[in-house]
């Protein structure tokens, strides 16, 4: 009998063991997806370059780094996104603007004012209260030419309106909001055609290049891996 009794209790114990550890392993999977979730939410995110509009600073396959943190918090709130016509509530995220200012010439990721679950990736123009204005390709602000070093032109193969890839404006920016437009100027679908970025809606500064495809060599761009995003 006290064998018997013996080995119930280790097999008890075990059993007891064993659940624990399942519950500890359990645990920290939850904590570490909690933590995953907090960092994604409110300080840093990965995304993928999918098209050329913002050549030749990022190419398709370029993968990257966006700080959240930059300008401020990224709030939860619940909105609606349009989806198949149909308005589904969604808990997003919308910067409060708390430090960081936002300047000419910074790429940042926000939301598509025309759909807003999908994320688009261009360079800040003007700021709120400026005056755009594009002169034969050639960028003005507040009626001075701007320093465009990064803004490239490779000729229109795509658009709803031609003419914008080369002259637009004067447009004063409002408030609230900031005037993008993509490096690769002739081949960029951006606030020419569809209006000014909500500040609320920037979701962050793109910092760095931690990643790089090439699917048309197959093969990784290793000189672009580690490369910050100016």
């Amino acid at each position: 009998m006290e064998k018997e009794a013996l080995e119930t209790a280790k097999k008890s114990a075990e059993h007891v063991a064993r659940k624990s550890q399942v519950r500890e392993i359990a645990e920290a999977i939850v904590i570490a997806l909690v933590l995953a979730l907090i960092i994604r939410t409110f300080v840093v995110q990965a995304f993928k370059i999918p098209s050329g509009s913002m050549e030749d600073t990022l190419l398709i396959g370029d993968h990257i780094i966006v700080s959240k943190f930059a300008y401020g918090l990224q709030v939860p709130k619940v909105d609606d996104i349009n989806l198949f016509g149909v308005n589904i509530p969604f808990l997003e995220t919308r910067l409060i603007r708390t430090w960081g200012s936002i300047h000419r010439g910074d790429v940042i990721v926000f939301r598509f004012p025309g759909d807003r679950s999908k994320d688009y990736i261009k360079r800040v123009i003007g700021l709120p209260g400026d005056k755009v204005e594009l002169r034969d390709r050639v960028i003005y602000v507040n009626g001075e030419k701007w320093n465009d070093p990064h803004g490239i032109y490779k000729g229109r193969l795509f658009g709803e309106d031609p003419e914008k890839t080369v002259n637009f404006g004067p447009y004063t920016v409002p408030d609230g909001f900031v005037f993008c437009m993509g490096d690769n100027r002739d081949r960029s679908y951006d606030s020419r055609y569809w209006g000014p970025v909500p500040i609320y809606d920037i979701k962050g500064k793109a910092e760095i290049i931690y990643w790089s495809w090439d699917k048309d060599n197959h093969w990784v761009r290793f000189g672009r891996i580690g490369k910050i995003i100016h």
